[in-house]
């Protein structure tokens, strides 16, 4: 069975780019037409294709939004110059794309020149970019000539383009069929329709999108669109309508569109007389058309639009304005000269011939022209493509990019919005306008419903937040190309969240009963990733550690940095705002406050912490929240209390080390929670972790020990800037019989063999680069003593590092001896500065990249990018540390910051990846949609601000 079509565009997504938008009005001066390249001289297809591959480019294209039927993405496709002296290039529309773009033409001399996109059609596979003759300084330019009148069955054509992301393939094909329907590339995205398209067995692939069809002569006889996945059929678009939106092009007038919302499809005569055609009728079309196998039949006709309650499905068209037709040609003619006029139709229904009057709208008018983003989010109005595909009345808006706040409020993609506060959004002019008068912090309704699934609608909540995203509105200017963008004007003030009175959840269970009250469910929501984070939303439970001051201890896989939207549910019933406070940068804890106002007469109560730790066999109970809010527990014994593992991160991320965990019999499906005594008081805190070494997360439970907990509660109280002291190195623990084999001691053996616990003594495994245990310590060494106490387990050492310097006594090289380590000194903010630019998210080296890589802090960390991005287009990978701009080395996120010059110009990087490979490339920054920004916590109020960067040369 064959897969379904694809279109040729290769891309960093294996999403295809496909949409569609019109030109719209605009007139352009243009110099004399340029004379076409000599066609071939009798010297064979040699002569042909030398003469025609200069005038084909590859295309490189940045999608720097997502919109209509595409994503965001980066992507290179063919062109090829059919005016030389005007510089215009035809390829496809999905090359062109719907949305803003960026895009630059290689020609064969590998001279690259910036395209500015002129014309994209609104429902056929042909767009056009134009660039300034003036940029090509070492070639000569040479164009090629469009012959829609070359196209015939049997001829022998080349296809030369940028095939399979190849700069120049030339591929072989004959044309096998002139009338094949347009290929369906699949529902909800673009496809092509109320046109013929030709097939041949030409094996095309990705990247040759936009390639030219050559005849032996040299001229172009049709455009390279589309390939069967499963064979060798290649789909070629006539150029007919092409050439009649260059000559308007060419003359500086616009492009006029007609449509009746209305889908054709040609049907062969044996079926027409099903459908009613009548022998006279048949019989006088096929004398008017000795060649034609059928007529047009109306296969859909869009809800509201010109063609609604005057066409129906199977009508058979046989003539408008009074001549004859068979095919889509003269259609699309009449139609585009008729734009706003009434035409007259001749249909075939059941066997009775009808006249309608149907009036001619205008293509351009419902092809989307502009954009809102609001909170990451990228909407327009709903397209003639989309609402064609899923057989929907235009109106309301699409979500394209559902973004960070949509995505919080449960919006998914491809909705489409039809009320916002209550208020309707029939386009997003509308919607616009609303988001101009609801003021920061505000919560308001969406009702949204799935293209796929109109019937049935939905409401969510979503909170408008400008401090992540630029708000903004943007339309496309057909005069440069561009999408100038306009803020959106901001109300004053903010809605701040009001206080709740809530009843908490309890439990039948008493010692549950105790702790419950101390209980929330915690949310987090992370706009950008940073730090190696492996998601974007997070919700775990949190245990209220000091009520009066609102103070919250959570696991770090709930809150597993500091950028981001905290939240704290009572009761399942309220929630309120909350703000990270404290990062424990070596354990798996993580402090939030929340206003105690705000929970006014809730009885949130601070959790009693056991003064006593537990011990393997103690009788606890696991008392939780599930993702219900709903309290349960379980009552158990500890099982275990032992040591934690964990293995290095793909992808380097906060990582616990010397550490020991709480491991009971058993517990209640939760999302974390406490352990307490028969008392209520809590022994560990029920911690989520999770192992990133392999292809896909791995979470599980594990207890973290109540003098853990209290440990970071003292440091927080004490000076909650002040730095973690951590020892700097992975202990691990060995057989004794491994020990000896190093050169342990029998006498240092029979130390270690008295008792009945294991028989292990610890090792170093890495240590971290340029901490003070890196130049004490070696891997490998044993460990025996520390402060003059024997040791054997990880933890110990580590506590007593949090202490000051810890005396060791070692075992290296067979020989024993003390060394004095210094504690690493490692910051409680977390994460709290960022900057965007170029696409990509940036910050200084994490704590945890010299600890499990080896890595030097020097340099600044490449974190996240996005599709569509300068990053994207060049390369620039999350993991890696730029060490310099232009030659000059960046020691942290200031030193870059103060490299940066025109946000314009080209910038040569160097760059170290995760094996310490150093290489460089150099990137061309869009500030236009991907603008330069710092994002900045505030160490004394916790609150993030956007603002933008100011080059400093």
């Amino acid at each position: 069975m064959n897969r379904r079509p694809r279109a040729l565009g290769r891309f960093v997504r294996s999403i295809p780019l496909l949409a569609a938008l019109a030109l719209g009005g605009g007139s352009v001066a243009w110099p004399a037409l340029a004379v076409a390249a000599e066609p071939s001289d009798g010297g064979g297809w040699g002569s042909v294709i030398e003469q025609a591959s200069p005038a084909v480019v590859s295309i490189r294209i940045d999608a720097v939004r997502a919109f209509d039927t595409g994503g965001a993405g980066n992507s290179v496709a063919t062109g090829f110059v059919i005016d030389a002296k005007r510089g215009l290039i035809l390829t496809n529309r999905h090359v062109v794309q719907p949305g803003p773009v960026r895009a630059e033409a290689v020609f064969l001399n590998n001279e690259e020149v910036a395209l500015q996109p002129l014309y994209r059609d609104p429902v056929h596979d042909f767009g056009i970019y134009r660039f300034d003759p003036a940029d090509v300084r070492f070639m000569d330019l040479v164009q090629v000539e469009l012959a829609p009148e070359g196209a015939k069955v049997g001829t022998e054509v080349r296809i030369i383009g940028n095939d399979a992301g190849e700069k120049i393939s030339i591929l072989s094909g004959t044309l096998a069929r002139l009338d094949r329907g347009a290929p369906t590339y699949g529902v909800g995205r673009y496809n092509d329709f109320n046109t013929f398209y030709y097939q041949s067995a030409s094996s095309t692939s990705g990247g040759s999108s936009g390639s030219p069809v050559i005849d032996q002569t040299g001229r172009v006889v049709a455009l390279n669109a589309g390939a069967n996945r499963r064979s060798a059929a290649s789909f070629f678009l006539p150029l007919d309508r092409v050439v009649r939106a260059v000559e308007l092009l060419q003359a500086g007038n616009p492009v006029t569109r007609g449509t009746l919302q209305t889908t054709f499809t040609h049907r062969p005569y044996d079926e027409l007389t099903r459908l009613g055609l009548d022998s006279d009728t048949e019989k006088n079309l096929r004398e008017a058309f000795p060649g034609g196998t059928g007529l047009l039949v109306v296969d859909q006709v869009q809800p509201g639009g010109p063609g609604a309650n005057l066409l129906e499905p199977g009508d058979v068209l046989v003539a408008i304005q009074g001549e004859s037709l068979n095919g889509f040609v003269p259609l699309e003619a009449v139609l585009d000269d008729s734009v706003g006029e009434p035409v007259q139709l001749t249909v075939v229904r059941g066997g009775e011939r009808l006249e309608l009057t149907p009036t001619v709208g205008d293509l351009h008018a419902i092809s989307p022209a502009h954009y809102l983003e609001v909170g990451g989010a990228v909407l327009h109005d709903l397209s003639y493509q989309k609402s064609r595909t899923y057989g929907l009345p235009l109106g309301g808006v699409f979500v394209a990019s559902r973004g960070f706040t949509l995505s919080k409020g449960g919006v998914p993609g491809s909705a489409v919005i039809s009320e916002l506060a209550g208020e309707p959004t029939p386009d997003v002019d509308a919607m616009a306008r609303l988001i101009e008068q609801i003021p920061d912090g505000a919560h308001v309704a969406v009702r949204w419903y799935r293209v796929n699934d109109p019937a049935r609608t939905h409401v969510s909540v979503v909170k408008i937040d400008r401090r992540w995203f630029t708000t903004q509105t943007c339309k496309r200017d057909d005069t440069t190309g561009t999408w100038p963008c306009t803020p959106l004007a901001e109300p004053e003030g903010r809605v701040e969240p009001a206080p709740a009175t809530v009843p908490l959840a309890t439990s039948s269970d008493r010692t549950a009963r105790k702790v419950a009250p101390s209980l929330v469910t915690v949310d987090f929501d992370i706009p950008y990733q940073v730090s190696g984070v492996h998601g974007t939303d997070f919700r775990g439970t949190g245990l209220v550690v000091d009520a009066e001051q609102g103070l919250v201890m959570v696991d770090r896989d709930t809150v597993p940095i500091a950028l981001g939207d905290a939240a704290i549910t009572l009761g399942g019933a309220a929630r309120i705002p909350a703000k990270v406070v404290w990062v424990h940068p070596a354990r798996n804890i993580t402090l939030l406050r929340y206003d105690p106002a705000l929970v006014r007469d809730t009885p949130l109560q601070s959790a009693v912490l056991a003064t006593k730790p537990s011990k393997v066999g103690d009788r606890i109970t696991h008392v939780g929240l599930d993702r219900d809010h709903v309290v349960v527990s379980r009552t158990t014994r500890v099982s275990e209390i032992e040591p934690l593992y964990m293995p290095i991160p793909n992808v380097p991320f906060f990582r616990e080390t010397n550490t020991r965990v709480i491991s009971p019999d058993a517990s209640a499906l939760s999302t974390g929670g406490v352990l307490t005594d028969k008392k209520g008081r809590v022994q560990a805190l029920w911690a989520s972790y999770v192992d990133l070494s392999g292809k896909e997360p791995n979470g599980f439970f594990e207890g973290v020990p109540v003098e853990t907990m209290q440990a970071a509660l003292d440091a927080y109280r004490q000076d909650p800037t002040a730095p973690w002291p951590v020892l700097g190195a992975d202990l691990y623990t060995i057989e004794l019989t491994r020990a000896r084999d190093l050169g342990l001691s029998d006498s240092r053996v029979a130390q270690l063999a008295v008792g009945s616990g294991a028989r292990r003594v610890l090792q170093v495994g890495r240590t971290v680069r340029d901490s003070p245990a890196a130049d004490a310590l070696r891997a490998g060494d044993l460990v025996l003593e520390a402060n003059g106490r024997r040791v054997g387990q990880p933890w110990e050492v580590e506590d007593m590092s949090a202490e000051g310097a810890v005396e060791l006594t070692i075992l290296r090289d067979g020989a024993e001896q003390t060394v004095s380590v210094e504690p690493h000194l490692l910051s409680t903010a977390g994460t709290d500065r960022a900057l965007l630019w170029a696409g990509a998210v940036l910050q200084d080296v994490p704590h945890w990249l010299p600890a499990q890589r080896g890595a030097p802090t020097e340099g600044v960390y490449v974190a996240w990018y996005w599709y569509g991005t300068p990053a994207g287009r060049y390369g620039l990978r999350p993991t890696w540390r730029i060490m310099a701009v232009d030659g000059e080395p960046v020691a942290s996120l200031d030193d870059f910051i103060a490299r940066l010059g025109d946000p314009e110009a080209s910038v040569r990087l160097t760059y170290v990846d995760l094996k310490g490979r150093e290489k460089v490339l150099t990137l061309k920054p869009n500030p236009g949609p991907w603008p330069t920004q710092l994002l900045e916590r505030s160490a004394d109020t916790g609150e993030w601000t956007r603002s933008p960067v100011v080059p400093s040369r």
